[in-house]
């Protein structure tokens, strides 16, 4: 007894903590298992036997494949292909939409999502209207792509482990696409015709100079024969002004140096190209007694040079720079970068940027050199939100990645190697052809996934073997006692929809998937209803920005607020739910045979 209410309780602070959201889901997970184990619920040989599971091995290999693809240039023929779109609002959703989904049933969503946000925001500003109306369903779209096959997204492949333990066989590759894809392509229909008109129109910058005021912002500065700054680092004026200054840039004589350390002196006539708020520009001048250069004498572009470059990117909820300031994150000496501003919602925080702590989600004005920004970039854990130019792509090596991709769907789907085991060999061929780098395979994985997978699965263990998930399910059952099993099945589909608008769907999953399995037995059913209605709830994060990265990586592009995605969002979930359900009783019948 003593042990259920533990594993409740660890459960509560875990969730607590999920939706706090101070803590990465990852470390959250590492600690519920931590407890579990010191107090010997999970035994400690078996902490971390989650690792070892195939659908965490799963996961990692999609990731690596997703990469593959990617720099082969599969990924960008489709990318190329939706910005020949033309036509109406309607016609373009339904391309986006479509496109997105079904990338999403292959290679990783966000990854297909980042894909696309750069085409969605060019048609948006090419017919004048806000991002808004494009980026919330491309968003919703990737999750939908989710649902159509075992590789779809991470809790398709662990409701495929839970029905292993469980019966002993697990999904093949396309055991989700009847239902899955039936949903998906509603889905995509609603948001298309109808549901997009749903979305905020929110106010959209047209240029990344209209988010951030570049002109309002950026400065010249010229060091005159009289001024106190001659023969003084850059270094030690900027700290004497006690100003947040950025100097982005020194032009000496002919010659402009972008982005210069502190340690240079200055001399008469040289000109500081500076960054900053309008009243440290003018305490900056006044204590380093600087002047103003006349706007005619300005250089062309203060963000950009030969040398040099600047672009918008979105922390990822993943990322580096998450809950650390740019002085903390040390961007200028470790990463040779600048973050120029910040926008968080369609709107520049005036906050002192050394004092801002970055979310996911915020758009960062960055800037750094041509050469090497792309990869800092990747580093950083951000993607370019500009339009980038497309890999044309070899043919050669296009057709190399898609025979490996589909060699291993098929042998998958045709239940000739078990999943794990194909997508890990063709992970190998790819990196053993230079699809992907020997260092980009450890890069191309999200380890916070892997870890909240690894660190869950026995959480979910424990929630069944300490009897915690049986009371849990009675307690389902005692409230539905005068309804029908298909009731329950409902059920199980709508609670997994409100956990993942809150919190990760994969650990939703976890938790779910032991409950799911006891109302089945209990019941005197088969366990596929069930469980094929935890892995469609789990794709059906919709009203929440919170409740799945791709909600959260569109937020501030589309300029969207917390409530804007349930207006959306509970449409879809009622379409959703009302195709779903009685798709799930004929596919999977709750007594085969019977």
């Amino acid at each position: 007894m003593w042990q259920q209410v533990v594993v409740f309780a660890v459960l509560t602070l875990t969730l607590a903590l999920f939706l706090w959201g101070r803590w990465r889901y990852d470390l959250v997970a590492l600690l519920a298992l931590l407890i579990l184990a010191l107090l010997g619920i999970v035994p400690p040989r078996e902490a971390f036997t989650g690792f070892t599971q195939p659908a965490v091995v799963t996961v990692a290999a999609v990731l690596v494949l997703s990469r593959a693809l990617t720099n082969a240039g599969v990924v960008d023929l489709f990318s190329r292909w939706a910005q020949r779109i033309h036509g109406g609002i309607t016609v373009q959703l339904l391309a986006l939409t479509g496109l997105v989904t079904l990338l999403s049933g292959f290679i990783n969503n966000v990854g297909a999502l980042s894909l696309l946000m750069p085409v969605a925001i060019r048609m948006a500003r090419s017919r004048g209207v806000s991002a808004s109306l494009f980026l919330m369903p491309l968003a919703f779209g990737s999750l939908l792509g989710g649902m159509t096959t075992l590789i779809g997204t991470p809790p398709n492949l662990l409701v495929s482990n839970f029905r292993l333990q469980a019966t002993g066989a697990s999904y093949r590759m396309f055991d989700f696409a009847v239902v899955g894809g039936a949903v998906a392509l509603t889905g995509v229909l609603f948001i298309a015709l109808l549901g997009w008109r749903l979305v905020p129109k929110r106010t959209s910058p047209k240029s990344a100079e209209d988010l951030f005021e570049i002109g309002r912002y950026f400065t010249e500065l010229r060091v005159s024969d009289e001024s106190r700054s001659i023969g003084r680092r850059i270094r030690d004026i900027v700290r004497a002004s006690e100003t947040q200054i950025l100097v982005t840039g020194l032009v000496r004589g002919k010659r402009r140096i972008d982005l210069p350390m502190g340690l240079e002196t200055l001399s008469a006539g040289e000109r500081l190209i500076v960054e900053g708020a309008p009243e440290d520009i003018d305490r900056f001048v006044t204590s380093a007694q600087l002047e103003l250069v006349a706007g005619e004498q300005r250089t062309s572009d203060p963000l950009k040079s030969e040398d040099t470059t600047a672009t918008e990117v979105i922390v990822l909820a993943d990322g580096y720079l998450v809950n650390r300031s740019p002085r903390t994150a040390n961007l200028r000496w470790r990463f040779g970068v600048n973050v120029l501003a910040v926008a968080r919602q369609n709107a520049r925080l005036k906050a002192r940027l050394a004092d801002i702590r970055f979310r996911p989600g915020d758009i960062l004005l960055l800037q750094g050199p041509t050469d090497t920004l792309p990869d800092t970039i990747g580093e950083l854990g951000c993607l370019p939100l500009a339009e980038r130019s497309l890999r044309v792509g070899q043919p050669r090596r296009i057709l190399q990645a898609v025979l490996i991709f589909g060699l291993a769907v098929i042998l998958t789907s045709t239940g000739q190697v078990r999943p794990e085991l194909a997508f890990v060999g063709a992970a190998l061929a790819c990196t053993w052809i230079g699809l992907v780098p020997v260092r980009g395979v450890y890069d191309s994985i999200d380890w916070s996934v892997i870890v909240l997978l690894g660190a869950m699965i026995p959480v979910g263990v424990a929630l069944e073997t300490t009897g915690a998930a049986a009371l849990a399910a009675d307690g389902l059952l005692y409230l539905g006692a005068l309804l029908p099993p298909s009731a329950m099945v409902v059920a199980v589909l709508l609670i997994a929809m409100f956990l993942s608008d809150i919190l990760n769907n994969a650990a939703a999953v976890v938790l779910l998937a032991p409950i799911a399995l006891r109302i089945a037995s209990a019941l005197e059913c088969s366990p596929d209803p069930f469980l094929m209605a935890l892995a469609i709830g789990a794709s059906c994060a919709f009203l929440t920005p919170i409740g799945h990265q791709s909600n959260t990586l569109v937020l501030s592009p589309g300029g969207y607020r917390f409530g804007d995605y349930w207006r959306l969002g509970l449409p879809l979930q009622v379409v959703i739910l009302l195709v779903a359900v009685p798709l799930l009783l004929f596919v999977w019948p709750l007594r085969p045979g019977g």
